[in-house]
């Protein structure tokens, strides 16, 4: 009997004859794979609706739905394509064998059957399965990753062609040059950030252990807002408005916090075309502060707001608010990285009509003060 360890692999083993089921299972068990049982295609077909195999063994014939007949079943359904049967047979006629595989049979074991190649055929067969869902995984990550990558770099370069298309027409006052200039720059060094982030991510975790705790300032982060979209903002007409400010330092990578907080203004100037945008930084739950973006648009109507932070949520053509809860991915990715750091982003109606946009962030725990620094110097700022 070959020598391997366990595999984590799930084994669904379709026979009429359940002493067939009985040795086949213990056989299977004993070498740490998952086991479960069908005595009739259809009882195979509903074990497969409710626990998902890695490999079907199959009995080809059964009275009733044969193993033809429920690999044909299985072979129609999307979601049970790839799943590898092979099929449990006493029979050696040739142009029987050669229907299995033509039906889509990977492989095929003859009764009785010595278990040593049994378990041979089942390894391989799980090993290429799991083998298949792994690089299957890895593709979907890296298509995921590309969307994102791509869904971050519209905010700041929007912004880019905001300041150059200003400056290129001439159509700016000549004291706002430099803080055009200066937009431009800052939303490049933002684009060339994400894309570190996202494709350097095991080194920047591995600097982020090294440097300690990250932490923002959420001052910080209203200037920033104030200087990227205020101009935005008055060119088409509406207002950013700095309700309130509470200063403190928030559990989060600032680059990170710009790039939520990019997302909910970036939507709101898009969804809530010429309505005035309200930023408020608060205090929240205990040990939580709250950043707060709002607006005076149409806001979200009551029976789409469960799915608007689901990614490309759209809705249906013909709403009246379709605009406003188009969303794509921002608010489905800036709730994920939220919630990865112990925060929250929830949506409210606003009292008067419009959106509103709650971060909650844990605060930041102090900073310890260095045993080689005087105590007076621990607030000083270069």
């Amino acid at each position: 009997m070959p020598n391997s360890k366990p595999n984590a692999g799930r084994v669904l083993v379709v026979d009429d004859q359940p002493s067939n089921l009985r040795i086949i299972s213990a056989l299977l068990s004993r070498r740490g794979y998952s086991v479960y049982t069908a005595d009739s295609g259809e009882d195979a077909l509903q074990r497969l609706e409710s626990q998902p195999a890695d490999l079907m063994l199959l009995d080809m014939m059964m009275p009733g739905m044969d193993g033809f007949d429920l690999l044909q079943e299985v072979r129609e359904n999307p979601a049970w394509r790839g799943l590898p049967v092979v099929f449990l047979t006493a029979a050696h006629d040739r142009d029987l064998l050669l229907r299995a595989f033509d039906s889509g049979a990977v492989d095929y074991v003859t009764k009785p059957f010595m278990p040593e190649e049994l378990l041979a055929r089942v390894q391989a067969h799980i090993g290429l399965k799991l083998t298949r869902d792994r690089l299957e995984r890895v593709a979907r990550e890296r298509q995921e990753l590309v969307n994102l990558v791509a869904h971050d770099l519209k905010n700041p370069l929007t912004s880019i062609f905001f300041a150059s298309d200003l400056l290129i027409t001439g159509q700016t006052r000549e004291d706002r040059v430099p803080r055009y200039l200066q937009m431009v720059r800052d939303s490049a060094e933002d684009a060339l950030g994400y894309i570190r982030r996202y494709l350097e991510t095991q080194a920047s975790a591995r600097s982020q252990a090294q440097a300690g705790p990250a932490r923002a300032s959420l001052g910080e982060l209203v200037r920033w807002v104030e200087q990227r979209y205020a101009l935005q903002l008055e060119d088409r007409g509406a207002r950013l408005q700095i309700l309130a400010v509470s200063e403190a330092d928030v559990a989060i990578d600032p680059l990170v916090l710009r790039q939520v907080c990019e997302n909910l203004i970036s939507n709101a100037i898009k969804y809530a075309p010429g309505s005035d945008i309200d930023l408020s930084v608060q205090a929240g739950a205990p040990g939580f502060r709250q950043v707060r973006v709002e607006d005076r648009g149409p806001g979200i109507p009551a029976d789409q707001q469960s799915s608007l932070f689901k990614p490309f949520f759209r809705a249906s053509p013909g709403d009246s608010a379709t605009d406003a809860v188009s969303t794509g991915l921002g608010l489905s990715l800036a709730r994920q990285i939220v919630g990865a750091l112990g925060g929250e982003l929830r949506y409210e109606d606003r009292e008067g009509g419009g959106a509103s946009f709650v971060l909650e962030l844990p605060e930041a725990s102090a900073p310890e003060a260095s045993a080689t620094e005087p105590e007076d110097t621990a607030g000083t700022v270069a």
